[in-house]
């Protein structure tokens, strides 16, 4: 039976990157987009047009109250379009980048940072449980600043520390349905992220190079065939780890 694998904020960056991974892996793809349903739309006719099958739904990861109407779409989807009651791997992707120093955060952004990189996550993931079948895989979305420290990305640093210590008591707790759950923490990555600075911005572009053994930053290309990877069986046996893909950087 074909794999159907969730991605958030899959319309563009690593999460449509993601979703083309999986697609071009044999899996069919249900996307989330938050505004950019034209890109959303785009990212689905692609992976038709490789002959698996694609729905994008649209989701604010930052609105815990809008999950249970989503997952009512979503099981009216998997029913029409996959004659389905499950799906099985869910990849907790979507994310903005919202950055300032300690000293000048403010509470707005800290708790948008929050809401949409942590208690998105885990409340998300709780409302979908009922709808994942047993064996699934959930890959959550890190950063390679919860390791190696830059100005500035404080907040948004810390929010996705707390998803790395969530993985793990996924892992946990959701062992015994045969659920495997892991961190994939990215390096500086080129794309629009943080109003694309990385890829951009050449002075910053050179400074995360710079700090990356092999000398450069990073492409989506170098990430979505990683997730697509912990999604599969050759992969089956990886489970509560962070793993971090980032050429190198900061060591």
């Amino acid at each position: 039976m074909t794999k159907i694998t969730l991605v958030t904020g899959a319309s563009r960056g690593l999460g449509r990157n993601a979703a083309l991974a999986v697609a071009r892996q044999g899996g069919d793809v249900v996307l989330t987009f938050q505004s950019r349903a034209d890109d959303a739309e785009a990212v689905v006719r692609e992976i038709r047009a490789m002959g698996r099958a694609a729905v994008a739904l649209p989701l604010d990861t930052g609105d815990v109250a809008a999950f249970a109407a989503f997952a009512g779409r979503l099981r009216a989807v998997l029913r029409e379009t996959f004659g389905r009651g499950t799906f099985d791997n869910l990849v907790n992707n979507a994310g903005h980048g919202d950055y300032a120093p300690i000293g000048e955060t403010t509470e707005a952004q800290f708790d948008r940072l929050v809401d949409v990189h942590f208690k998105g996550v885990y409340f998300l993931t709780q409302t979908l449980l009922p709808l994942m079948a047993d064996g699934g895989r959930i890959v959550n979305l890190s950063s390679g600043l919860t390791r190696v420290t830059f100005p500035g990305y404080a907040a948004y640093a810390a929010a996705k520390g707390a998803v790395e210590v969530l993985t793990r008591y996924m892992a946990r707790e959701l062992g015994p349905r045969g659920i495997a759950v892991n961190t994939v923490a990215p390096g500086a990555i080129a794309t629009d992220f943080g109003g694309g600075a990385v890829r951009d911005n050449p002075e910053i572009n050179r400074v995360f190079a710079d700090m990356t053994a092999l000398g450069r930053a990073g492409l989506p290309d170098d990430i979505g065939p990683v997730i697509a990877g912990l999604l599969s069986e050759s992969h089956r046996w990886v489970n509560a780890q962070r793993i971090e893909v980032s050429g190198g950087q900061g060591i």
